[in-house]
């Protein structure tokens, strides 16, 4: 086991950026709003990869995600609501903390487990809390965008902590609608990223995964839910608008609405490639 440590932001972020983080903590904890501490400081404790963007992400109930933003905006913080679906943030100058309470697909809704499951630590020399690693590689399992796959942080975060994760919480996590071939692909590739420490992978779980692939009916020719787009929201484009696909990140399949899936779907066109779509529509 490698030993892990969090990032020492200090020796990288500009001193205003550092106090408009730790003020941001204090706020919320003078509000009284729960939060957990993400990204690169709850990665770095996992992992002891230190990374540094220039955003901070806190993860709050959905109950909690108005009150998040209120808290920014009691202190003459701009705030928006970016997508009303799981994202908001809360800006002092070019610097922002990210308000998360789900995950872009709707799948990996904050709820009371991540806070009762969550990690003491101090982050920039503030006590706090961290979202459990079982959580962080759920919400980032599913993230395989033509331009952000997050396999490597899921593999990472395998390959520092298997032996500590509560491996029924993360089985269980992946349970609805067929998430479990989600988590069985990136057991796979674990063992072929580092097949000398395949073995962390407990074996009932493997089993047990491999005995639903097996025994598995679902699939019926009929079916025409593509879950392709909970993976990416850009490359399945052509699944949906043209093979006739239903999106099942739409209600009751999913979380989201179709007024959500559109605006998240256009936000592509600024993050990423919609190249796809830009076919299609040119049909």
């Amino acid at each position: 086991m490698i030993e892990t440590k969090t990032p020492q932001a200090q020796n990288v972020l500009a001193p205003e950026t550092l106090d408009f983080y730790r003020e941001a903590m204090a706020a919320f904890e003078e509000g009284g709003v729960p939060y957990l501490v993400g990204g690169a400081y709850a990665y770095a404790r996992y992992t002891g990869i230190v990374r540094h963007t220039k955003d901070f992400d806190v993860f709050v109930r959905p109950r909690d995600f108005d009150r998040a933003l209120d808290v920014f905006t009691r202190k003459g913080w701009k705030t928006e609501r970016t997508f009303a679906h799981w994202l908001g943030k809360g800006f002092q100058g070019d610097d922002f903390v990210d308000v998360i309470f789900s995950s872009g697909n709707g799948v990996a809704r904050v709820d009371d487990e991540w806070f009762e499951h969550a990690v003491d630590e101090t982050v920039l020399d503030r006590p706090a809390k961290l979202v459990p690693a079982e959580e962080m590689i759920w919400s980032k399992s599913f993230i395989m965008e033509r331009e952000r796959f997050d396999g490597a942080d899921v593999a990472h975060v395998l390959h520092s902590r298997a032996t500590d994760l509560d491996w029924d919480r993360l089985l269980r996590r992946f349970e609805p609608h067929g998430g479990w071939r989600v988590l069985f692909a990136h057991l796979v590739l674990f063992g072929y990223i580092y097949p000398g420490r395949a073995g962390l992978i407990p074996g009932r779980v493997l089993e047990t995964l491999a005995g639903r692939l097996r025994s598995d009916t679902a699939g019926e020719e009929d079916e025409r839910i593509c879950r392709g787009p909970i993976l990416s929201r850009s490359q399945y484009l052509v699944d949906i608008l043209q093979w006739g696909y239903e999106d099942a990140r739409l209600r009751p399949e999913g979380n989201m609405s179709p007024e959500e899936v559109e605006r998240w779907t256009l936000a592509a066109e600024k993050d990423g490639d919609l190249s796809q779509l830009a076919a299609i529509e040119g049909e």
